[in-house]
């Protein structure tokens, strides 16, 4: 049995997730009405930016004005500050204070704010989601609330070269993950199936590579523009974009656009299928470097961002010897244009730069990465790819890495998986979704939720404060919300759902 869900004001208190750090409940509820402003205590664009964003959650089911000011708060008003420094708090660490007369938010920078705004968020009635006017007593519980993220790294991983999704669909994707505080999305633009990003130095990337999908589904590509226009949402969320070029395998798509990147010119066909590892880039042409540097040198430009990733996984078409000068020069060029590079625990066996970061997935290659001292990203496909099944029944999903059900993908910890792997190793954790088999955003929600919500939790919230029977009480009571949302979720049967 789970723990009993508390409901009302207070029950939204309890069911936070993820869980914070330290959570005061008050007496009382504070109520949002036709009076209540957004009030910023400074003139900010950023402030101004938060403001709107709060705005834009609560005028649509409200029905309410919420008009934005500066200056002093008034009784009824819903404050958002910064404070002068708040060592403790860090970069995204936020005080929220809600008392019947006030909401006051705090934070060191807008990071921190907004996560405060997603937590203000969850405090209110589920009808918050509603995209239009509800009649609903619209409370939150009085309560201080002071929260700080475990790790720095809480991402989630998209791949649109299996199966193409459009702009509006990672929108969508980008602003669910973001409203569990998840920091990072990872856009897995390339492989043999699809090159899915505008290159205007080498246009056949998109126009051919980018033509087809997994079972020869419709492909697609994005614009530089709209590119650009995903870094900014994802920005306005609270997160960095990071785009994958997967190298020197993973590279069909590539080869079947450009023959002379073929080690005999000859170009393959197009791929549609879902085997791996028998693609590779002409190692010793020049013109593979050129090709990298021109790709890598208009991916930097658009991304804002400090990280490009460079894949490296599974290219058994590619001898060692070979895998490893490519991935030392990938690095050099992406350092070059002022970026960091990441890639898939395969490259530690290449000499790794200082500031490269690895990607745990397979938990078989990544002791040369650590032992070069460099920090990992925790995405150990058995706990964090969320296109595995949930069970044998689910349709959707692949099952090469096992099934994942809702309690296996939360019940785990990063540093007691892997022998050699430590807190201070881990820059934090991400989850993957690959789509092979997912088509659209129905299939998307149904494989991320509500496995997603609890990879939030682990990138969040302190180990000594989360247990599986807590947590499956507080995601029960997260079901109306996510219909609110118009969630496509999996209703697990190990969760009592409301």
């Amino acid at each position: 049995m789970s723990p009993a869900i508390e409901t009302g004001s207070a029950g939204r208190l309890a069911n936070l997730i993820p869980k914070p750090v330290r959570v005061e409940s008050g007496t009382g509820e504070f109520q949002l009405s036709e009076t209540t402003k957004i009030v910023l205590d400074q003139a900010s664009s950023e402030l101004a930016a938060a403001g709107q964003f709060l705005a834009s959650l609560l005028r649509p089911p409200t029905g309410l004005p919420l008009e934005i000011s500066a200056g002093p708060a008034a009784p009824g008003d819903i404050q958002l500050a910064f404070l002068a420094v708040d060592p403790g708090l860090g970069e995204e660490g936020y005080e929220l204070a809600a008392t019947p007369q006030s909401i006051l938010l705090q934070a060191n920078r807008p990071a921190g704010l907004f996560y405060a705004l997603q937590t203000l968020r969850l405090l209110l009635p589920a009808e918050i989601e509603a995209p239009e006017p509800r009649p609903c007593p619209w409370t939150v519980p009085a309560c201080r609330i002071r929260d700080t993220p475990r790790f720095a790294w809480r991402g989630v991983m998209l791949d649109v070269a299996r199966h193409f999704h459009p702009v509006a669909d990672v929108r969508r994707f980008m602003g669910l993950a973001a409203a569990f505080k998840m920091n990072r999305f990872h856009l897995h633009l390339s492989d043999d199936q699809g090159w899915r990003l505008e290159i205007r130095s080498w246009p056949d990337l998109a126009r051919k590579g980018g033509s087809t999908a997994v079972s020869g589904d419709p492909g697609g590509y994005y614009t530089q523009a709209q590119y650009a226009g995903l870094e900014e949402y994802a920005r306005q969320r609270g997160m960095i974009l990071i785009p994958e070029i997967d190298l020197p395998g993973h590279t069909n798509a590539a080869l079947a656009s450009y023959p002379e990147l073929n080690q005999d010119g000859v170009a393959p066909e197009l791929y549609t299928g879902t085997e791996v590892g028998f693609s590779s880039l002409a190692i010793h042409k020049g013109i593979t470097y050129r090709f990298l540097e021109d790709v890598i040198a208009e991916i930097a430009a658009l991304t804002s961002g400090p990280y490009i990733h460079i894949g490296g996984d599974e290219a058994q078409a590619t001898s060692h010897e070979d895998y490893c000068t490519f991935i030392e020069r990938a690095q050099k060029i992406v350092r070059a244009q002022g970026k960091q590079a990441i890639g898939w625990e395969e490259i530690g066996q290449a000499r790794l730069l200082p500031g490269t970061i690895t990607q745990i997935w397979n938990g078989e290659k990544f002791e040369h990465a650590i032992r070069q001292g460099g920090k990992v990203i925790f995405s150990l496909a058995r706990k964090t790819y969320i296109d595995m099944k949930y069970g044998p029944e689910t349709g959707l999903g692949l099952v090469w890495a096992g099934t994942i059900s809702v309690r296996d993908g939360y019940n785990w910890d990063p540093d007691a998986l892997l022998p050699g792997v430590v807190e201070k190793d881990i820059l934090g954790v991400e989850t993957a979704l690959w789509s092979e088999t997912l088509c659209n955003m129905r299939d998307i929600e149904y494989m991320a939720f509500p496995r997603l919500i609890g990879m939030a939790e682990i990138g969040w919230s302190r180990r000594e404060s989360r247990s599986w029977e807590e947590f499956r009480a507080r995601l029960a009571a997260l079901a109306p919300r996510l219909r609110e949302m118009g969630v496509n979720f999996y209703a697990a049967p190990e969760v009592d759902w409301q």
